[in-house]
């Protein structure tokens, strides 16, 4: 169940939004192999001077466009398959809503399972078990 952060610059609206939400979901299902119905994401708009990035560093020149993807995970994934991510996530918001792939960067991380509770206060390990009927 990753769970994806992604900041940028305040001003687009919602349809820009939104492609760039199904972009960073789509490239999660395609490359982790995560169900479609896996979806967990913070959109991030910010002022300017509050998202600050270089413009020329590895990869630029970036614009006003910038976006920061990153991506909490508790699978770790191979060094091709984050790759994979990569290239598919740019690929996809270059189609939409535009995003030109010297404006996207991406961060993947990974947790252990007990680092989440995805609700009721269980940690996670716990309530898996409990799905599983191995818990009283």
């Amino acid at each position: 169940m990753p769970f994806a952060r992604i900041s940028l610059l305040r001003g687009k609206p919602p349809a820009y939004l939104r492609a760039v939400s199904d972009a960073v979901h789509r490239a999660l299902v395609d490359a982790f192999g995560i169900p479609p119905a896996d979806r967990f994401q913070a959109i991030h708009q910010h002022d300017a001077g509050e998202l600050v990035f270089d413009r020329d560093y590895l990869g630029g020149p970036r614009s006003a466009d910038f976006l920061l993807v990153c991506i909490t995970g508790g699978k770790p994934r191979s060094a091709a398959v984050k790759a994979d991510f990569y290239r598919r996530l740019a690929d996809l918001l270059a189609e939409s809503p535009g995003v030109r792939p010297q404006d996207v960067m991406a961060i993947v991380q990974t947790t252990g399972m007990d680092d989440w509770s995805f609700g009721g206060g269980i940690a996670a390990p716990a309530a898996v078990q409990a799905l599983q009927g191995d818990m009283p």
